[in-house]
């Protein structure tokens, strides 16, 4: 989503270049979650631009290919991304806040048995997300921290859990301080 691209995404994208040893990281600037309201989301355009200005790294990429190809749902994009690049191997990264709510998410188990999959500690969430419903139903399949750098040569169902040192930014946040700056502006 990137509503918008702080500090935090970047220290956890740096981390996961670091860690994962990976070549590239993209950013998926997405046209719209679906399940996320519309309201109080930053156009396209303005959400890929701040991500582009927030990244500052070579290796790490913003791209609106979600608009490009057409995808709505994480597991149709992903499909996209493996028929457009098939020399390429994938990692899906996320946030823990994610582990914990993914099994809302269209064909999620899916995500699984086609990428490997990092999720990255976030505050408040490290306890719920590693007693949810998918840490639960690919427990057999998690790999151990201290073997993270191999996690994109692993055959899918592979996912691990990284306690990295976490940043303190959050987006709902951001929005939050923007909205009551706005609000002290309006006459």
């Amino acid at each position: 989503m990137f509503n918008p691209a702080h500090a935090g995404h970047r220290h956890i994208s740096l981390l996961a270049l670091k860690l994962l040893q990976l070549d590239q990281l993209w950013w998926l600037v997405s046209p719209q979650n679906p399940l996320k309201p519309v309201a109080g989301m930053a156009p396209l355009t303005a959400r890929l631009a701040g991500a582009k200005a927030m990244a500052r790294h070579p290796r790490i990429k913003p791209s609106d290919l979600e608009t490009r190809l057409g995808t709505r749902f994480t597991i149709d994009t992903l499909a996209a991304l493996q028929r457009r690049y098939p020399q390429h191997r994938f990692v899906w990264i996320m946030g823990a806040d994610n582990l914990l709510q993914i099994s809302r998410w269209a064909r999620w188990r899916a995500i699984f048995a086609r990428v490997p999959v990092a999720v990255f500690d976030r505050p408040a969430y490290v306890y719920k997300a590693l007693a949810s419903k998918a840490a639960r139903r690919f427990a057999g399949h998690r790999v151990a921290t201290w073997q993270a750098k191999a996690l994109a040569s692993k055959r899918p169902p592979a996912w691990c859990f990284i306690p990295a040192a976490r940043h303190p930014a959050s987006a709902t946040a951001l929005r939050a301080r923007q909205r009551r700056s706005t609000k002290e502006l309006t006459p």
